[in-house]
């Protein structure tokens, strides 16, 4: 008679590959959350209902997971997702939020994502404090593993640790305030360097955001003035995030930093973008790197900027305004961009 082979241990087939918190807006939410990146082995395809005893003992250990409504959008959703079945990383999401509410937090946003590779997931959750988001990641991944190994029995200790870890420093907030980020696939770096020509104050502070750094870290400033988005074609993320939809959101970060009635530089014809900009309280110029600007582009512009007869033209503000030769040396879209962003600082634009 042939054995039913011995399911593996969560604790050595479910392993952590990357932790850390974002300080700033980030891709996920428009609050600090924290992140860890798992391989899951074995468990991609073990879930709680087939794990006899899982979901019993996670529940005996934080009856609060009742109050969780999950995308079944009631009170016990969540338990019913468990007895139905699902997954690791899900499950290692809630956990980490419910040690936080049990120690006194309020937190609820979390998220929970395939990767690029099988067996691979990132999960982000919110945190009040930057430390107690990080200890309580690891934690929770060692509530999960012992839950599916049959030998969790309390969470005291954990949520005791959390509660000390509380009462220490968090990391400081960002006080920081810079001029303008500017974020794209390409051209980040010649848009920054023709603003700052551009900029009467050379101490100002022009930011390039990297696209990978905004996914994996978050904003690395709070506010703005103005934001520079030169195009949602994205080569420095993970596949998944290069696709139109990601890669909008992710952009679109920069705009929940810019102060209220500041100024967003959108490509003509992002009309996705150019309203979310709108939506949250910008103003919006838009550029193109030719003379096609559509008037579904020009008409709720606070300026357009185009490219005439290899000249920079600028419709707005002040009226129409060349702002000067391209340089055949170096991309357009970048240029056009830098010198629209300069010409809105002036006080007729700010209005």
């Amino acid at each position: 008679m042939t054995g039913v082979a011995a399911r593996p241990e969560a604790a050595s087939e479910i392993r952590m590959t990357m932790l850390h918190a974002t300080r700033g807006k980030n891709f996920w939410s428009l609050r600090p959350v924290t992140r860890m990146d798992l391989q899951v082995g074995a468990f991609d395809e073990i879930s709680s209902a087939e794990a006899a005893g899982t979901t019993e003992r996670l529940v005996a250990a934080m009856p609060g997971l009742v109050e969780h409504r999950c995308s079944i959008g009631e009170r016990g959703g969540f338990i019913v997702r468990l007895r139905r079945g699902t997954y690791a990383p899900h499950i290692i999401e809630h956990v980490a939020l419910e040690l936080q509410t049990m120690m006194g937090h309020e937190v609820g946003f979390g998220r929970t994502r395939g990767g690029d590779v099988e067996g691979e997931y990132t999960l982000v959750f919110e945190h009040r404090h930057e430390q107690v988001g990080l200890r309580a990641a690891a934690l929770a991944l060692e509530v999960v593993q012992q839950a599916f190994d049959g030998v969790l029995e309390s969470v005291d200790a954990a949520v005791t640790e959390l509660r000390a870890i509380a009462e220490g420093p968090d990391t400081p907030p960002l006080h920081g305030r810079v001029l303008c980020g500017i974020i794209g696939g390409d051209g980040r770096a010649e848009a920054q360097q023709a603003l700052r020509e551009r900029l009467e104050d050379p101490e100002q502070l022009v930011i390039d955001v990297s696209p990978n750094y905004l996914l994996q870290a978050g904003l690395p400033y709070a506010r703005s003035r103005m934001a520079i988005i030169l195009d949602a074609e994205l080569t420095d993320v993970p596949p998944r995030y290069q696709e139109e939809a990601l890669a909008i959101k992710l952009v679109n970060v920069l705009c929940d930093a810019v102060e209220r009635d500041g100024m967003v530089i959108c490509p003509a014809k992002a009309w996705e973008i150019q309203d979310y900009a709108r939506d949250s309280g910008c103003r919006v110029a838009v550029f193109a790197a030719d003379e096609r600007v559509t008037s579904r582009d020009t008409r709720r512009a606070r300026a357009v900027a185009l490219v005439r007869d290899g000249r920079i033209v600028i419709d707005g503000c002040d009226g129409v305004s060349d702002a000067g030769a391209l340089d055949p040396a170096l991309p357009a879209a970048p240029q056009v961009a830098a010198a629209l962003a300069a010409t809105t600082l002036c006080t007729e634009c700010r209005r």
